[in-house]
């Protein structure tokens, strides 16, 4: 064995130790002390087994690993194998099946069922042509180009990191872990897994009377129109069951971030009654068993909340030492065209943990990892891409039986004078009608469909 290798297996030992528990958005690591020194220790029984390669065939061509099942990873391992197919493509997620969250607002009001948001990630790889391993990725070396998984060690000769988003519970005064994890698993965001919808429904549909708090975090976060799509989708179930509810929905951000008319005409013609919308409301500190939040002038009581905090990127990232340094939301430092690691053009970042300011949608993901997908086909075969932008498409629910609906679409320029992207051909429907409703069901299905299916 050499030095080198040595030291991977070290590095790894040592990593294994603060490993994250599934279905827990990294609400807090444990700390353990590092692995003595393969030479003078053996490998615990418990570890042995991850340090094994992946059961695995072995590749008949580049190996491409995709760290995130997501609408990100997803598209990525489809377009890989169209764009290349001497491509080994191994989806990694943690998951055993896919649950859309675009669109999940629609199926808290009951207007589409379960089965049309979840899907296989078997289906998925058998009609791509690629394969599919649960597994929960532990960490990455760059140097060996190996990924480190519960299921074992995988050689790559590119990386894909789409591991999605994390919750930064400390950027609205809840620090202490186990308040965390509290706040976590009592009032869930809805934006991070599949438990987090299934709670959210609940929530609802047992909501009797009171103050059911909503808000919107600051910064990019995911899917912009949601939250406040959230709001009208929940009015509109308390208004048609009689409810005698008041949704409190505080916005840390000064105004509504997209559509402000359409939104702002809704919670005023359709939800005046039952929406109390306060902008720049800032959220300083959530006490869970008292069940009130304080923003900087005020303090407000709810009965029932879905608290949606501030988002980051995956901690794998920052323990994997690529973060840029001065994003406040800890996102890899990436090339903003290339979506390469800056100085390694073998590991690449999409979806949720990319630097770029485009949408955080599931439209985005997908347009942008056809695009990435060609980026990394043409530096396998030694061809330049010329970059494009990402399209940004989504659609907000607005009412219910009939499911009524508005859309917004957009692309994106770079700024020379500014050195950053900025909004481009932009184009919103924001009268939402019965024909809107019907195409975001159609809308989702034919990206369900490309995902998937064809």
């Amino acid at each position: 064995m050499t030095d080198k290798s040595k030291l991977s297996r070290r590095r790894f030992l040592q990593a294994a130790g603060s490993t994250l528990v599934a279905g827990v958005p990294a609400l807090a690591v444990a700390q353990h002390e590092p692995a003595p020194d393969e030479s003078t220790a053996q490998t615990p029984p418990s570890l042995a087994r991850l340090l094994r390669k992946a059961d695995l065939p072995a590749p008949k061509g580049p190996r491409v690993v995709i760290v995130g099942g997501g609408w990100s990873g997803l598209s990525m391992a489809k377009y890989l194998k169209l764009q290349n197919p001497a491509f080994d493509v191994v989806l990694i997620d943690r998951q055993p099946a896919f649950l859309s969250f675009p669109l999940s607002n629609a199926w808290l009001a009951d207007q589409v069922d379960l089965e049309f948001l979840s899907h296989s990630f078997f289906e998925a790889a058998r009609h791509h042509d690629y394969r599919f391993l649960q597994a929960t990725v532990l960490g990455f070396d760059r140097e060996a180009r190996k990924v480190y998984s519960d299921a074992g060690i995988l050689d790559y000769d590119y990386l894909v990191l789409a591991p999605g988003i994390e919750y930064d519970y400390a950027r609205i005064g809840v620090e202490d872990p186990v308040e965390q994890q509290t706040l976590y698993h009592r009032y869930p965001g809805g934006f991070y897994s599949s438990s987090e919808l299934l709670t959210i429904k609940r929530k609802i549909h047992e909501f009797k009377r009171g103050t059911f708090l909503l808000n919107v975090p600051n910064g990019d976060y995911r899917c912009s129109a949601a939250p406040y799509e959230r709001a009208c989708v929940m009015a509109a179930m308390f208004k048609k069951h009689n409810v005698r509810a008041k949704i409190l929905l505080l916005d840390m951000n000064s105004d509504i971030t997209i559509m402000k008319d359409a939104f702002s005409r809704a919670f005023h013609d359709l939800y005046a009654d039952i929406i109390d919308y306060l902008p720049s409301s800032m959220i300083s500190n959530v006490d869970v068993a008292g069940r009130s939040v304080e923003t900087e002038f005020d303090e407000y009581s709810f009965d029932d909340a879905i608290i949606y905090p501030p988002i980051r990127a995956s901690r794998l990232l920052e323990e994997a030492g690529i973060v840029n340094p001065s994003s406040p939301q800890k996102t890899a430092d990436t090339d903003p065209f290339r979506y390469n690691l800056v100085g390694d053009e073998h590991v690449y970042i999409t979806g949720d943990s990319r630097s770029q300011p485009f949408s955080k949608g599931g439209h985005t993901a997908n347009s942008e990892a056809q695009y990435v997908a060609e980026v990394i086909a043409g530096h396998a075969l030694g061809r330049e891409v010329v970059w494009r932008s990402p399209q940004t498409m989504c659609f907000s629910t607005m009412d219910i039986d009939p499911l009524r609906a508005m859309s917004h679409i957009t692309y994106y320029r770079y700024d020379e004078a500014s050195k950053d992207f900025a909004f481009d051909r932009i184009h919103s429907v924001d009268n939402w009608d019965v024909t809107g409703g019907q195409a975001s069901l159609a809308w989702a299905e034919g990206l369900f469909q490309d995902m998937f299916y064809e």
